[in-house]
């Protein structure tokens, strides 16, 4: 009797033991709990606010990348605050053509499809970009599937612009001062699990001032919709 009074209370010292270092372990765990620093997504992207003629042609498509530093704001870890830094590559395909003048100014003239024959006309933007981001999600240490809401800006520098034509003639044009080098917007992204719907809407103009078509400027924005991978 004796002796398994004292294997019960051996079995229970080292199963108190080892629930007590699995309980630190946890706590360790959640203390140092994070979510979703890498993301990767493509989008379709829309020129809003056009001038009367301007249309779109063809896909516009949109490619970025890039790590966000999640920092949790509260005890379950599913609150945080993502500041980050990335790369992203915008093409928008297009009836606006992007060409000089005698005085190298540049000029912009919508194409008539019955008047000129092409192929491409596109503009592309290559930016470094800094997401700061609100972060809700259902997530736990343990668990990786769950649902997001993250929403905030995006700072965006334009590191290098182009433009192509391809018709009769091919017009390339590169480092275009009349773009508008700082770029930010307002930013949506949210789903279950890997894969989210992503909203960016821009809210100052992709050309700046000097961009300007039968005496008014260009007062273009960028909408993109499309999907974002976030993964750790």
């Amino acid at each position: 009797m004796k002796n398994k009074l004292l294997l019960l209370m051996l079995l229970f010292t080292v199963g108190y033991a080892f629930s007590q270092e699995e309980e630190n372990l946890t706590t360790a765990v959640d203390s140092l709990y994070k979510e979703d620093q890498f993301y990767i997504g493509a989008t379709y992207n829309l020129l809003v606010n056009r001038p009367s003629g301007v249309s779109q042609s063809g896909f516009s498509s949109g490619f970025h990348l890039g790590f966000i530093k999640d920092m949790p704001i509260n005890t379950r870890r599913n609150v945080a605050i993502g500041l980050g830094l990335g790369l992203s590559t915008n093409s928008f395909n297009q009836n606006l053509l992007i060409d000089k003048d005698s005085n190298d100014n540049y000029t912009y003239t919508v194409l008539d499809d019955s008047e000129t024959s092409y192929s491409k006309n596109k503009f592309t933007t290559y930016m470094v970009e800094m997401p700061l981001e609100f972060r809700w999600r259902t997530s736990t240490a343990a668990e990786y599937k769950f649902w997001r809401i993250y929403t905030g800006l995006k700072l965006g520098y334009i590191i290098a612009n182009s433009s192509k034509f391809n018709g009769d003639t091919t017009i390339k044009n590169t480092n275009i001062s009349d773009f508008n080098k700082l770029q930010y917007g307002f930013t949506l992204s949210a789903g279950y699990n890997t894969w989210n719907l992503h909203f960016y809407y821009a809210l100052n103009t992709i050309f700046n001032k000097d961009a300007q078509m039968d005496g008014a400027s260009l007062d273009l924005h960028a909408l993109k919709l499309g999907l974002m991978l976030y993964i750790l």
